[in-house]
């Protein structure tokens, strides 16, 4: 592996994303009409959110958008441009340039989408640094899980499917554990009193990128 091969596929993807812009932009509409939709269900009617239902639709929204952001991760790539990858790039680079870029576009739905969110259903957050560390966790998860699953399915047949069943028992727990710091963060906990759920967090986003570089290697193989 070699940061110079990791830096010229990071390159290549954000070519192919400014070529493709509408990726994005579905993106984009994506969120905001998830959001809109639940300003209709909620604030439209004068309905009070709690402050427990907020957080947890945005982290569904968040979830999903991962899924359709990171999803396509390997299966809009075509076998002859997987036979050039394996002829100049090893597969710890192609592997980690997928989960950096990947975590980019994560961080960048996760704060456009906390600033909309917020705009249009309010703000009910104690400790807004807290909360946006979470994210920044989160989406550094979301990418790492995610662009390992899309590694997997893109090796069978209707990837899709297999995206979708494998992907969400392994990130369960990760929203799980998410919720319950965000949880702290809406209620104005300090940070340090959520060092263990920030710990635990940190140390699974970095299991699953190691395991990324481990097992990727044998799947890119077969």
């Amino acid at each position: 592996m070699a940061l110079t091969e990791i830096f010229v596929l990071i390159r290549k993807e954000m070519q192919l994303e400014w070529r493709n812009k509408y990726a994005i932009h579905g993106l984009v509409l994506y969120l905001a009409a998830t959001i809109f939709i639940c300003y209709l269900s909620f604030k439209a009617k004068q309905q009070s959110i709690h402050p427990i239902m907020w957080n947890t639709l945005f982290w569904i929204i968040l979830l999903f958008s991962a899924v359709n952001a990171v999803g396509k991760s390997f299966t809009q790539e075509s076998a002859n441009r997987n036979i050039f990858y394996y002829t100049f790039a090893k597969p710890e680079s192609v592997i980690f340039s997928k989960i950096i870029y990947n975590t980019l576009v994560m961080l960048g739905v996760s704060f456009i989408g906390i600033f909309f969110y917020s705009w249009v259903m309010g703000n009910p957050v104690g400790n807004m640094p807290l909360y946006l560390l979470s994210l920044v966790l989160g989406a550094i998860g979301f990418a790492s899980t995610l662009s390992l699953v899309a590694g997997i399915a893109a090796q069978g047949e209707n990837s899709a499917t297999l995206m979708a069943v494998m992907s969400f028992p392994l990130l369960i727990p990760l929203l799980l554990l998410l919720l319950k710091l965000s949880k702290s963060a809406l209620d104005g906990i300090s940070l340090a009193e959520n060092w263990d759920e920030i710990a635990i967090l940190g140390a699974l986003d970095i299991i699953v990128i190691v395991f990324s570089g481990i097992l990727f290697p044998y799947i890119w193989k077969h």
